[in-house]
């Protein structure tokens, strides 16, 4: 069935990727991005002449998740258009590294405004027309990361944390609407986002303070990684994260699950299934059981 799905981050990586597969498979598909005449602009124009070449319907649109009149403004473009999306696909990220004390307040600011806040964004703006017509799936990009925690990376596991606890209070509370919510959790991909990772301004110095094994362990990340992805035995490949999500949108309603870990998950999926029951265990102390069951969708 033909559905009309919304990708953020369609820049590059996972999102662009995805956005193309879900045209060629026959949605009407809204490639969003910010910069789509600046920055982006020669991406917005490959994905335009493929568009028009193989005549699918992949449409790039301006959306820039840290503004919440542009999000509002797609958005309305978007229902104006097509109505309701079936699918949105929050992708939009980045990932800043380096020693936690260092970043500013600001600088943690942002990496929260862009992966948490962002996805509340694009959210809310196309909430109220899901919940009236019943059904819809929102699939949240989080990461390995949102459910462990490891040095240089603190400031992008409080974000991939954040949207974890966001992404589960969201699906109960949508579970009566018939919209569902489900998570993604990517290991190590090759993607861009190693590559633009930011890292602190440390405009006070401080790294240069901290022991000499924080600097060489720091240092040795990047070839640990290089390494991983020049592995051909190691899952890298970003096909892996756009064939799971296509799976998801292709699994009936009401029988995805919350979470779902691709590639490498240095035990995430059996830490996962252990919390499982715990999980469930705090809905019915609460009272809230039926917040664990999706709504069933109304005929079309």
């Amino acid at each position: 069935m033909k559905k009309t799905t919304v990708i953020t981050g369609c820049s590059s990586g996972f999102g662009k990727d995805l956005a193309l597969k879900r045209a060629r498979r026959g949605d009407r598909v809204y490639a969003t991005m910010r910069g789509t005449e600046g920055k982006n602009a020669a991406v917005a124009a490959e994905l335009a002449r493929v568009a028009a070449s193989e005549g699918i319907d992949l449409r790039v649109l301006e959306l820039d998740v840290t503004s919440t009149a542009s999000v509002d403004a797609a958005a309305a473009a978007i229902v104006s258009e097509s109505g309701a999306p079936d699918v949105i696909v929050n992708n939009a990220g980045v990932m800043f590294t380096g020693l936690t004390e260092a970043f500013t307040s600001e600088e943690l600011t942002t990496q929260l405004d862009v992966n948490v806040v962002g996805i509340h964004r694009v959210s809310r703006a196309f909430l109220p027309e899901m919940r009236q017509r019943g059904r819809g799936l929102i699939i949240n990009l989080s990461s390995i990361a949102g459910r462990l925690g490891a040095p240089f990376f603190g400031v992008y596991h409080a974000s991939k944390w954040a949207v974890e606890g966001y992404s589960m209070a969201l699906r109960g509370e949508l579970a009566c609407c018939g919209v569902d919510v489900v998570v993604v959790e990517p290991g190590p991909f090759s993607t861009a986002l190693f590559h633009v990772s930011p890292q602190p301004t440390d405009l006070e110095s401080r790294v240069a303070t901290y022991p000499p094994v924080a600097h060489a362990t720091f240092k040795g990340l990047g070839e640990t990684f290089n390494g991983m992805f020049n592995d051909p035995n190691t899952p890298t490949d970003p096909a892996m994260v756009v064939d799971e999500i296509n799976a998801l949108i292709d699994i009936p309603a009401g029988s995805r699950p919350l979470r779902t870990v691709v590639g490498v998950d240095v035990g995430v999926r059996e830490r996962n299934a252990a919390v499982e029951p715990f999980d469930a265990a705090v809905l019915a102390a609460f009272g809230m059981s039926e917040f664990a069951t999706l709504a069933p969708s109304p005929s079309a």
